[in-house]
């Protein structure tokens, strides 16, 4: 055991393994005459010994050495190197059948090998060179990985992405992992088994982890639905298995998967949904041959606008931001992911008309995806005079130039938090949603508003921020156990941006289908469950209570409203009272003019006076209700 121990330990010499395999050949030969003239070999066949020996271990030796099979390291043979012996071995047997031909007629009439050994010897050599391969490997892989120490893991798909994925277990001696089983929905797989593992019911999934100690599910398909994946990981984290899955074929290097991208299931993938059906035909002719302004286009939704738009062809899309290095960060990603596609990078504040003015006469949009906002509730609490000069002010000067410029369509991202706002923000995101509305009758440019709740991943949201806290070892903090929230992935928000922007006539506001309501503190426990950690051991979690402005429950449409549906099962029309503009124009002015004072007090009162349902929660500004 030592000396194999020795062994296995060093990589074996390359000449070594060149010599062992000539050792192969050489015995595949005589292993060939053997057989072919039953164990006693005619005297004519071996006086002719010399020359064949030289002719068939002198191709084998110089395939060899320019194919360099003897290179690899034997202890971690993969699929490719016995592809590559193959290939080898065949090309080879096929010189000696040229050989022969060019002998029979060209020289002496006679074949200096027989057809029968040739046969013999190629099945014969690459059977030994690939199998011995393959064993010293399983012989290496159980000697220093046995099976009573390799965990057991179960993979979800026994399709060729879950062959796949076995294979690199067992190729990865890192791993020290085993497949227990494989897990199918496919019932015509199910009993079979799949290189020598059982394939399984989902039903049966529950049986398998409380029967056996599991350490990780691998999710392999690529095409699994959010409601089963979510199904899977429930029944798994009820039994502390881990969940991974496989990153798409797209992402594998070189083609090959590594044991090391198989990573985690995040939280966002859980919360996913079934992916959106879009009318492109409709989308694509409104936006391609355009020129698309994005506000805000270095943030989490005024990006992914970009990355959405970009694959409809537009003539040209002017980014727009005031935030520096994520804006650069975003040229670079347009400059390597679409170097075809024609792009302006704008350093500008919306609340600077004069600064917006030069934009709208520079580029001329056609469009205008108004993203740019401040949209953190505690910050605007505390700075209400910077919440009106940007969701107010900077929203009112794009929709004054984009009438003054002729812009076809502009659509405006608001927020839930613009329905019944208990907080700073909330107000004025509503606020901004009144004036653009009011300015539709009067013109011919459409005001579009879509309204939707958080998204994950966006920045300074819920899921980064306990993602942080988990890494760091917790405590994860929660401002109120009964909190909820809507949840959206950003791509699913932009989707419906589009359609809704395609779809609008003008003066609507749009109304995402969120899906249900997520508990706050059910998230935290999910994720630290998936990060592989205990609640209370590893991780506490501590409730500091409700920030200023902050609601427990979020909603979508205000008391007075009701909807209306559209051609699209998860966008809805809110029907609200319509403004005048006249009169939303000189308060909105009125209001902007209190910032020069920079009396929080007296703007948010004003606040209140323009959205009677405006009621504060948790603030100081509860005392003007």
């Amino acid at each position: 055991m030592k000396t194999l121990d020795f062994l296995f330990q060093r990589n074996m010499p390359r000449g070594v393994i060149f010599f062992i395999d000539m050792g192969i050949c050489l015995f595949s030969l005589v292993l060939a005459y053997l057989v072919r003239f039953n164990f006693s070999i005619p005297q004519v066949e071996i006086d002719a010994f010399p020359l064949v020996f030289a002719l068939v271990l002198g191709i084998r030796g110089i395939s060899f050495y320019i194919s360099k099979t003897y290179q690899g390291i034997v202890k971690y043979t993969s699929s490719k190197d016995s592809q590559r012996i193959f290939v080898v071995i065949t090309v080879g047997s096929i010189l000696y059948v040229l050989i022969n031909v060019i002998s029979y007629k060209f020289i002496n009439g006679k074949f200096p090998i027989p057809f029968s050994i040739i046969i013999i010897d190629y099945m014969a050599t690459a059977f030994l060179m690939i199998s011995l391969r393959v064993m010293f490997k399983a012989l290496y892989l159980e000697l220093t990985n046995p099976n009573k120490e390799k965990r057991s893991v179960i993979i979800f798909g026994a399709g060729e992405s879950g062959i796949i994925t076995k294979r690199t277990l067992d190729r990865d001696a890192g791993t020290k992992y085993k497949v227990l089983g494989f897990i199918d929905d496919d019932t015509k797989k199910q009993g079979k088994k799949l290189e020598g593992t059982t394939i399984y019911s989902i039903d049966k999934l529950d049986e398998l982890l409380r029967e056996n100690d599991v350490s990780n599910m691998i999710i392999s398909v690529q095409n699994l639905s959010p409601a089963r994946k979510q199904q899977i990981v429930d029944i798994c984290l009820n039994h502390d298995t881990k969940v991974l899955t496989v990153p798409p074929v797209t992402n594998w290097i070189n083609g090959e998967l590594s044991f090391r991208q198989i990573k985690k299931v995040q939280i966002e993938e859980l919360l996913e949904r079934d992916p959106i059906q879009l009318d492109k035909e409709n989308i694509k002719n409104q936006l391609a041959g355009k020129t698309i302004l994005v506000s805000g286009a270095a943030g989490s939704i005024g990006s992914e606008i970009v990355r959405q738009v970009i694959r409809f062809n537009p003539k040209k899309i002017i980014l727009l931001d005031q935030a520096e290095s994520p804006l650069y960060e975003m040229e670079m990603e347009l400059h390597d992911k679409y170097k075809e596609q024609s792009y302006e990078i704008v350093m500008g504040d919306i609340r600077n008309k004069e600064r917006m003015e030069n934009v709208f006469s520079t580029f001329h949009p056609q469009i205008v995806f108004h993203a740019a906002a401040y949209k953190h509730v505690p910050m605007m609490e505390n700075n209400p005079s910077e919440s009106i000069y940007t969701n107010v002010l900077g929203t009112k000067n794009l929709a004054d130039l984009s009438i003054a410029y002729h812009v076809e369509k502009f659509v405006m991202v608001s927020t839930d938090k613009a329905v019944n706002p208990t907080n700073v923000m909330g107000a004025s995101k509503r606020i901004a949603e009144m004036y653009t509305q009011s300015l539709t009758k009067n013109t011919a440019t459409k005001f579009i508003t879509t309204r939707f709740g958080n998204v994950l991943g966006s920045n300074g949201s819920v899921i980064p921020r306990f993602r942080q806290q988990i890494e760091a070892g917790g405590p994860i903090t929660i401002t109120h156990p009964d909190i909820t929230r809507f949840f959206m992935t950003i791509p699913e928000a932009c989707q419906l941006v589009l359609e809704a922007g395609a779809m609008g006539k003008g003066g609507e506001i749009f109304l995402f289908d969120m899906g249900e309501s997520v508990k706050i503190v059910d998230l935290a426990k999910k994720m630290i469950k998936l990060s592989g950690l205990a609640l209370d051991k590893d991780i506490r979690i501590i409730y500091t209570g409700l920030r200023p402005g902050e609601k427990l429950y979020e909603e979508l449409l205000a008391d007075q409203e009701n909807t209306v549906p559209t051609h699209h099962k998860q966008i809805m029309i809110a029907n609200i009272k319509e403004n005048d503009a006249a009169f939303i124009n000189t308060e909105i002015t009125g209001l902007i003019g209190l910032f020069d004072k920079q009396d929080n007090t007296a703007i948010v009162k004003k606040m209140k006076e323009l959205v009677p349902e405006f009621k504060s929660n948790n603030s100081v500004y509860e005392v003007l209700d």
